[in-house]
């Protein structure tokens, strides 16, 4: 029995007496941390971010204790941290085992304020240890915006460059409304959320102020993340659309347009835009009328452009590229067909399709594809385009097919021409086109176009 208790007793000292629980008073004992910077990009004022995680490591062998804890700005600050699961802003005697860790939440709420432009919100969490005082530094990019969250916008609106528009869920342009966008305008959506109009979006960007779409997460990571949000859905009873100089991106499908025009002008013209980065398609359209001048699409992950159920297309001076560096995309970049195959149920209208001056190319071995199912009116014309197709009866519309267009340098995104390209002074002379004043007398970057033009959306200097 003697034996047994003094092994018994000798168990307990070697347990209480382990290194990783002894707790050093050593002065030159230092914490470790996973970050010496907590940043949060652009957090729209009152809309809390999601938390980032800090984590306090010590590498020494016995055991730490933390004196104290807290946030530089305790109360008044604009962040809020968590520590072990207690959500105070400063904590006292945290204990950190030999070789261990502990995790450290930090949120941001940035209150509104006057400034239109983004400012920056500092702060610092503090840690004293034996005496010894380190710091993990806090910023975070706040910028006021205006919220729309599940409304309509009724009557003539206007949307100004001077602060961002953050939507959630959706957004309704009502009937016989109006909202013009002026250049420079920011417009974020929340995850899931969309744009639809059923009256009139006249998004008016200028070159090198675009108009901006895309979600609104804005940290590094997310930049050129697909499917952030929905996008734009232009209702049946919307008319007189225009997007010109606009940036459209990361959404599920950029754009989508499902009726014929109800007047005289397209439903929707786009001129001189960027739609990149989408989850499925960068323009989507049901029987739709749309005319597109100077645009450059890319990175999507089905379509660049789904046309179906027929419809009035006129599409001048663009540049598909299908590339596929971030997608595994098995459909053509361009797709036309007369019909809509749903279920067990099909569709069809008539198609009037004009392709002129474009540059269609990628990664597949069609990407063109004309798609005709039906006896009705397939009227299309296809003239002076560069195409990647197998497809020889385009040959006839002085095309130029399966030559490399030579992009600058498409892996990062820069799809302009190099001087040896073959789509240089190559193009349709459209000097007689009813669109030539209005749109095609510059490109993308606005510069003149002369004739015989380039292919594609770019001018080479």
């Amino acid at each position: 029995m003697r034996m047994l208790l003094s092994a018994f007793i000798s168990l307990l000292i070697f347990t209480a007496c382990r290194k990783e629980d002894k707790v050093t008073t050593d002065s030159s004992v230092k914490l470790q941390f996973s970050a010496d910077t907590i940043l949060f990009d652009t957090i729209f004022t009152s809309v809390g971010s999601t938390s980032r995680r800090l984590k306090v490591y010590n590498r020494n062998k016995n055991a730490v204790r933390i004196s104290r804890i807290e946030l530089s700005g305790l109360n008044t600050s604009s962040y809020q941290i968590n520590i072990n699961g207690q959500g105070d802003n400063f904590a006292n005697d945290i204990e950190i085992a030999g070789k261990d860790s502990i995790n450290i939440f930090v949120k941001v709420l940035i209150n509104p304020g006057r400034e239109n432009l983004p400012f920056i919100v500092s702060d610092s969490i503090k840690f004293l240890t034996n005496g010894n005082t380190q710091t993990v530094q806090l910023k975070a990019y706040g910028q006021n915006a205006v919220f729309y969250k599940d409304e309509t916008l009724t009557g003539n609106v206007i949307w100004t460059n001077e602060k961002p528009y953050v939507i959630y869920n959706s957004l309704l342009i009502a009937e016989n409304s109006k909202v013009t966008i002026q250049k420079g305008a920011r417009i974020y959506f929340h995850k899931g959320s969309k744009l639809l109009v059923a009256g009139t979006l006249q998004s008016k960007g200028k070159e090198k102020e675009n108009v901006y779409f895309s979600g609104d997460r804005l940290e590094a990571v997310y930049k050129d993340e697909p499917g952030q949000w929905e996008g734009i859905h232009f209702l049946r009873s919307s008319r007189d659309n225009l997007i010109d100089f606009t940036t459209i991106k990361n959404a599920l499908a950029g754009i989508r347009v499902d009726s014929l025009s109800n007047n005289s002008n397209p439903k929707l013209i786009i001129n001189g835009s960027v739609i990149q980065n989408m989850e499925v398609a960068g323009l989507v359209m049901y029987n739709a009328e749309v005319a597109a001048f100077n645009n450059l699409i890319h990175n999507c992950g089905q379509f660049l452009v789904y046309g179906v159920l027929g419809g009035k297309y006129n599409f001048k001076q663009n540049t598909f590229a299908g590339m596929n560096y971030n997608f595994n995309r098995q459909n053509p970049a361009v797709y036309f067909a007369d019909y809509y195959q749903s279920g067990n149920s099909s569709q069809t209208s008539a198609l009037q399709l004009n392709l002129s001056n474009n540059i269609i190319w990628g990664s597949n071995e069609n990407e063109l594809v004309l798609d005709k199912k039906s006896t009705l009116p397939f009227l299309v014309s296809v003239q002076k385009n560069l195409l990647k197709t197998k497809n020889e009866s385009f040959l006839s519309g002085g095309n130029i097919l399966n030559v490399d267009p030579l992009f600058r340098d498409p892996q990062k995104e820069n799809y302009e021409l190099n001087v040896t390209s073959p789509a240089i002074n190559t193009g349709l002379n459209l000097m007689s086109d009813p669109y030539w004043v209005s749109f095609l007398t510059r490109d993308i970057k606005y510069k003149q176009r002369i004739f015989p033009s380039e292919l594609g959306c770019y001018e080479v200097d």
